[in-house]
């Protein structure tokens, strides 16, 4: 199945620039949203549904691409009827389009949707989504995986909850390159020079550069972004780093016009199985850990059925199927388990793959980034943006 995490990943575009100092300092009100203005009568109790927006091929599907098992599982044991879209394309679109709605205390349509962890920290900060009612998610209390459970952005997951998982690391090609990769320091080796491909999204490039000095991500400084930037423009002059790519960079590796670059977990996973010399690692000094979260909109109208769902893709079983179909990082690491008593081979196969359920070794190695504020954000772009040019 194609994947479309690069697209879900993307950054670059003006609605994600702006926050509430932006908008005040242009004589526009302030986009911030107090706590008391954001829940609407919830109709739950007298409507038996619910609007869901996700991105497109990022749920199961059955064979013949008409119905959705793990939805339909939830609407025969609830009930509940879920309007599912796959109405995501980019992070910065979207914000763009629910953002005037929501500043304006109207209905969003929709009751629960999936954004980027980087992209979620936005909306908290801006008070664009609504707290969670614990009492609804005792799957969620019980079953997330502990290393995603306390972003920066939204301390004990009150406003978010991870959908899928993933890690920011590097791709190569084995055989061509007749050598391992270890760190992100072999990406500058002589043998690369021209073949190596860089994301051109700050949020999506930044933490594994940090990550390759050394930094903190999970606290790092401007100082901190700009070494790493000021090595990628070196590395630009030299003509060593071949593009800033999108979501396209798949395309170069398997070609060959690549044989290294920055990478998604999700899509190594397919890489690989389509080409067994293509490898994906997590560098000695650490990988970026990310997710892509749920979130209930403000003037939500039936949130205590998005609970439920939610609460739903948190039992073990559901979240296995979810995993075996989309491949990501799964946030329930008892999914493990029941992928691997499964009688299907291929499913139970997926319980060992590091890339779904990360070893401890691994993960030792894995880091979250906080999020670039609203007063940071216009300066790194425009560095990062010369450097790209984007």
């Amino acid at each position: 199945m194609s994947r479309t995490t690069l697209t879900r990943r993307s950054v670059l575009g003006t609605a994600g620039l702006i926050g509430v100092g932006t908008l005040t300092g242009c004589g526009i009100p302030s986009a911030y949203v107090a706590e008391d203005r954001r829940s609407a009568p919830d109709r739950s109790d007298s409507e038996k549904r619910l609007a869901f927006s996700n991105w497109t091929q990022y749920i199961d599907v059955d064979d013949d691409g008409g119905g959705r098992p793990t939805l339909d599982a939830f609407t025969e044991r609830t009930g509940i009827k879920v309007s599912y879209t796959e109405d995501i394309n980019d992070n910065d679109e979207f914000f763009g389009k629910i953002g005037p709605v929501l500043t304006q205390g109207t209905d969003p349509g929709r009751d629960l949707m999936v954004v980027s962890d980087w992209m979620a920290g936005r909306y908290v900060s801006l008070g664009w989504v609504q707290a969670m009612d614990r009492a609804n998610l005792p799957n969620v209390t019980a079953q997330l995986d502990p290393q995603l459970a306390n972003p920066a952005f939204d301390p004990g997951r009150r406003r978010s909850v991870p959908w899928q998982s993933g890690i920011t690391g590097i791709a190569y090609n084995r055989k061509e390159l007749g050598r391992e990769i270890k760190s992100t320091a072999d990406l500058w080796a002589p043998d690369l020079k021209g073949r190596v491909t860089l994301f051109a999204g700050l949020d999506e490039a930044l933490g594994l550069l940090m990550l390759g000095h050394g930094a903190d991500i999970a606290a790092f400084t401007e100082d901190d972004a700009h070494r790493a930037m000021d090595l990628v423009q070196k590395m630009v002059d030299s003509r060593h780093i071949r593009r800033f790519t999108g979501n396209d960079y798949t395309s170069d590796l398997a070609s060959g016009a690549a044989l290294a670059c920055q990478a998604y977990s999700g899509d190594a996973v397919q890489l690989t199985a389509e080409n067994p010399d293509i490898a994906f690692v997590v560098p000695e000094e650490g990988g970026e850990l990310w997710a892509e979260s749920l979130l209930i909109p403000n003037r939500a109208t039936h949130k205590q059925n998005a609970e439920l769902l939610i609460d739903h893709y948190y039992q073990p079983e559901v979240a296995a199927e979810l995993a075996a179909a989309v491949q990501y990082i799964c946030p329930v690491p008892a999914a493990r388990e029941v992928l691997a008593a499964s009688g299907d081979k291929e499913k139970a196969a997926l319980a060992e793959h590091p890339l779904l359920f990360p070893t401890d070794e691994m993960r030792a190695r894995l880091h979250t980034m906080r999020d670039v504020t609203s007063a940071e954000r216009p300066g790194l772009h425009k560095v990062w943006g010369r450097i790209t040019g984007v």
